[in-house]
């Protein structure tokens, strides 16, 4: 080869080291780009240089570390900026619960202070206003976030069906360059790998080069997401069991449309707005509901127990809203339920969790949604005649026939909250004073006065007792023997003797014979001599001007443990509080250690394909001579050429 040819060639190679340089200098900025080196190998026979290969400096290894690591920054991210806003909410020490809560039972020291008191009375319907309201207000800003997620879901999705359908057309376009010039456009590739980044962002995904060329990319289940130049869509549907609920589905190559598992998506945005929904969100909405329907429940269970201003007995305090009850949209059968509703008695087995009702061979088994755990048979009652089920401090009542495998979603307390409201208006109505609903015996000095000399024993009186009188006679009068008896009851009631109905003209009464009327109850100790007449006379003494303690027992209701058997209404909310704000801290150090192995990771990833500009400028300048050495040696050449065809003349 002359020297003509080899400064030409060593021009050619200076004259791409120095494109390649100044591309590097250019997209010094640009997102995803891999610095590029020109690699000169020795020429063929006869000598000179030729370029081997222009280079992108891309470590796969590192390149997969950095995604993963950006998935699991991106989710924890994510899952922040949502949880805290929930802490602030809860932490407030104006705006929380706890303040309220405690102004509340406050004024209820106040109206027992002074029970008839128009001031205090008026205090404590103020304070329940402003509590049922900041409940509501709490439910709202919660479920506003459902809502917020829901549509950040659906932004992700497009998302990310975007990117797959695009690394499915670059694949596309790298395989048709490679077929026409044995190697595909660094550009091409760059694009590719810096949207595999992008997508890790989003959700964690799998990815499998196949044949070192082809991008394929699926779920961590196994469900492809990119195949070679193919893309299969994700797509935002509402919940087969809970249609405020916004999940993610699958469609796949057959056009069918299948809803994934929460659990399915995980890392990324996508997988920290799941996560952030079922592990907080989902959990603190049903713990504001469960601490407003133990407050509302007790507290209107103790109300009824009094008396208000008129002498008439207390009614419910707050409004309490039902359970939320779904189907599925998958049930087979015709059962569906009619209604749902609080159980007052088994109120304290009420957790703030969701619950799965799945039916087989016509049994119902109740998962607890929060954990996964069955509940055992003793938690369950089932009337399979009556369609009735009972359990978690709710009653539900079914109608229809169920078939196997028919699911229903029972949220008891998840909008609980929003439902609390105050149901007096009056405030004579608010029932400070006793009834006093008690088992009296012989005791005569309390709110019930028994007169009479009958003999009787276990005498008791019902909380629901005196419904249509303030007062009951009853007269018993001895037949010939002694043994047996008349009873009559005045004014005119219905009686049961013995849990049975008792016809006054027909029946008699026997010795140890447990008798009730409307509520009041007494056992026949003796029946009086052969002939006679005993009664026993029972009044109901209302203390409704000037009584308290209805009130004092309304008051020490903050101190009982009302909240799940378990806590005090204070205490079960400073429970809620302490975890998130525990799930707030640990997710920001978790956060600030992945974030600090990313930006690690990145530096590396960025020492072998970032671009150095001062490496580059001194790239220039070496190639820059490089290319004037090249060229002198073509003079030489020339000057040679010239000289020898000098001679000849």
């Amino acid at each position: 080869m002359s020297m003509f040819s080899i400064g030409l060639s060593g021009l050619n190679a200076a004259q791409n080291a120095l494109n390649t340089s100044s591309n590097n200098i250019s997209n010094v900025y640009t997102p995803g780009y891999n610095r590029e080196l020109a690699q000169l190998g020795e020429g063929r026979v006869g000598g000179g240089v030729r370029v081997n290969d222009i280079e992108r400096q891309f470590n796969t290894y590192v390149a997969d570390q950095l995604n993963s690591a950006k998935t699991q920054s991106s989710a924890l991210n994510t899952y922040y900026k949502q949880v805290s806003q929930i802490d602030n909410l809860l932490a407030d020490r104006k705006a929380g619960l706890a303040p309220l809560m405690q102004g509340f039972f406050s004024s209820l020291e106040d109206l027992a202070a002074s029970p008839s008191d128009p001031a205090s009375r008026q205090g404590v319907l103020g304070q329940a206003n402003t509590l049922s309201s900041q409940f509501r207000s709490f439910d709202g800003y919660l479920q506003e976030m459902q809502g917020n997620i829901n549509g950040q879901i659906k932004d992700e999705i497009t998302q990310i069906n975007n990117t797959t359908e695009q690394i499915a057309g670059l694949n596309k376009q790298i395989s048709l360059a490679r077929a026409r010039s044995g190697e595909a456009p660094n550009s091409l590739l760059n694009q590719r790998d810096h949207m595999v980044s992008e997508l890790n962002e989003r959700m964690d995904l799998r990815l499998n080069i196949q044949d070192g060329k082809t991008y394929n990319i699926s779920l961590p289940n196994g469900q492809p997401l990119v195949t070679g130049t193919d893309s299969f869509q994700l797509e935002a549907m509402q919940s087969d069991s809970d249609p405020q609920r916004t999940v993610v589905g699958y469609r796949d190559g057959g056009g069918n449309l299948v809803q994934l598992g929460e659990s399915t998506i995980t890392g990324g945005a996508l997988g920290g707005l799941m996560t952030f929904r079922s592990e907080t969100l989902d959990k603190t909405q049903n713990q504001i509901g469960q601490l407003a329907v133990s407050l509302s429940v007790a507290f209107n269970e103790q109300h009824k127990k009094g008396v208000d201003l008129d002498g008439e007995q207390g009614g419910d305090f707050f409004t309490v809203r039902s359970p939320q009850t779904y189907s599925n949209e998958n049930n087979a059968g015709t059962a569906v339920i009619e209604s749902a509703a609080f159980d007052t008695e088994t109120i304290d087995q009420l957790r703030a969790t969701d619950y799965t009702v799945r039916f087989e061979g016509g049994t119902p088994t109740v998962t607890r949604n929060d954990n996964g755990m069955a509940l055992g048979n003793e938690a369950v009652e089932w009337d399979a005649g009556a369609g009735e089920l009972t359990f978690g401090g709710v009653t539900l009542n079914f109608s229809g026939t169920p078939s196997n495998g028919d699911r229903f979603e029972i949220q008891p307390v998840r909008r609980a909250g929003n439902g609390m409201d105050l149901n007096i208006a009056d405030v004579d109505k608010i029932a400070a004073g006793d009834a006093g609903f008690i088992n009296v015996g012989n005791n005569t000095g309390n709110s019930f006065e028994r007169e009479g000399d009958l003999n009787v024993s276990n005498l008791a009186i019902s909380a629901d007792a005196f419904a249509d009188n303030r007062k009951y006679q009853f007269e018993v009068e001895s037949d010939g023997t002694g043994t047996e008896g008349t009873l009559t009851v005045k004014p005119a009631a219905t009686i049961t003797v013995g849990g049975a109905a008792f016809d006054a003209s027909s029946d008699t009464l026997s010795v140890g014979d447990t008798v009730e009327v409307d509520g009041i109850s007494f056992t026949v100790g003796a029946l009086p001599a052969a002939g006679e007449t005993s009664s026993l006379t029972v009044n109901q003494t209302i203390f409704a001007t000037g009584d308290n303690r209805n009130a004092l027992a309304l008051q020490n209701l903050q101190a009982e443990s009302k909240v799940g058997g378990s806590a005090t209404f204070t205490g079960a909310y400073a429970s809620m509080v302490s975890d998130v704000g525990n799930r707030t801290n640990i997710t920001q150090v978790n956060l600030d250690a992945r974030q600090g192995l990313t930006d690690q990771l990145t530096a590396v990833q960025q020492s072998e394909s970032g671009v150095n500009l001062d490496e580059e400028a001194a790239n220039l300048i070496r190639y820059q001579q490089y290319y004037q050495a090249n060229a002198r040696v073509i003079d030489t050449a020339g000057t040679l050429m010239d000289t020898i065809l000098n001679l000849r003349g």
